[in-house]
């Protein structure tokens, strides 16, 4: 082992976080000679014979993992989630068919503020009054019969909530934000017809969105809409309207393929939920020292985010991890506290040293 790679800590950061290290080595071995072609994978033509099948195997990788047909499209974006949030209500919204949205944690309510600001905004349940806990059970939904969609976060970073049923929607299409869950658990896909990733969470770096859509609903768009904001656009061309960001999507296909490799997304579903277990068993075994923010039945598998005793120990709590190699600890302003990014490609020896230190931290404080 090198230098380099002892000299790695395990990040907990939650987006840009971390990726396989099988992945990282591959692409740096890679890197300045890509498929012979004495070229990088960032300098070669994305009209050229190589990118092309990076492109399509990335594609047909993920529709692989997700077990979808070919009623399916995979979609490469640029402008991040953010940029879906008013893509997918100006494509699809209007006056009289409004977006529905479940309001779970800051970006599904970001989302929905952007279906606002167009007209076409509609609350169908919100968890904001209590704090984002909890996700809105079915029981909670009213969603409108004549919505155009139900959108949902499925996972929030933030708060350290997770949907984990699918909700029914009575026929509205169901549109889903799975930037930070996506390809960490077996889903039946198939229900949704709508999903985005900004793929710095759980797929790979910074700059590219993954659209997985049916293709009966992307297939047209409102032609009164700028070009590069219609997903028609995207579909008819293979997501090469335009320069794609390359490396990104090079990325996202690897991390794919390592998927694949670990076991599909039953495998990945399996480790994901010991890497959890491990941290909030050291939560629930604190007598009260820490403090977990998200209710026990709407707990993230990606994200667990909890409280100490006081904002100082939190900052010793932060310089002290660090010491220990455990980056990225750190909880959003929003919410304060801790929280631990444990996406598919952190190891379970990541989760293990994160809950052994909990333990010493607790005993020594």
């Amino acid at each position: 082992m090198s230098n380099l790679e002892t000299n790695r800590v395990y990040n907990f950061n939650p987006g840009p976080a971390n990726l396989p290290l099988e992945v990282l080595k591959e692409a740096q071995a890679e890197f300045l000679n890509f498929n012979n072609s004495g070229m990088s994978i960032i300098e070669i033509s994305h009209r050229s014979k190589p990118y092309e099948e990076v492109h399509a195997q990335a594609k047909a990788d993920i529709l692989e993992l997700m077990n979808l047909g070919n009623d399916y499209e995979v979609l490469f974006i640029q402008g991040g989630a953010s940029l879906q949030f008013a893509m997918i209500p100006m494509n699809f919204a209007s006056p009289e068919h409004k977006g529905n949205y479940i309001l779970s944690g800051t970006f599904s309510s970001n989302a929905y503020k952007e279906a606002v600001t167009l007209g076409v905004g509609e609350v169908a349940a919100s968890s904001k009054e209590t704090g984002f806990h909890h996700v809105p059970q079915q029981n909670e939904l009213k969603i409108n019969p004549n919505a155009a969609y139900l959108h949902i976060c499925n996972n929030n970073t933030i708060y350290g909530t997770e949907f984990h049923y699918i909700p029914d929607t009575n026929g509205v299409p169901l549109f889903a934000d799975m930037s930070s869950d996506m390809l960490s658990r077996p889903w039946d896909f198939s229900k949704f017809d709508f999903i985005y990733a900004g793929v710095q969470k759980n797929l790979g770096p910074a700059g590219v969105v993954l659209v997985v859509a049916k293709k009966s609903l992307i297939e047209k768009s409102r032609e009164t809409l700028p070009t590069m904001l219609r997903y028609d656009t995207f579909f008819k061309k293979d997501s090469l309207y335009n320069t794609p960001p390359e490396f990104c999507i090079y990325m996202v296909g690897k991390v794919a393929k390592w998927v694949k490799s670990q076991g599909g997304l039953t495998a990945m579903a399996e480790r994901n939920a010991k890497k959890a277990k491990l941290l909030y068993d050291a939560i629930d075994n604190s007598d009260g020292f820490y403090r977990g923010h998200a209710d026990k039945d709407s707990r993230s598998f990606m994200n667990v985010t909890f409280r100490l005793p006081n904002e100082e120990l939190e900052k010793k709590f932060v310089v002290e991890a660090l010491e220990h190699n455990l980056s990225g600890v750190k909880g959003h302003r929003s919410v304060g506290g801790m929280r631990a990014s444990i996406y598919n490609a952190m190891p379970i020896e990541g989760a293990e040293a994160l809950a052994n230190f909990m333990d010493q931290f607790k005993k020594a404080n």
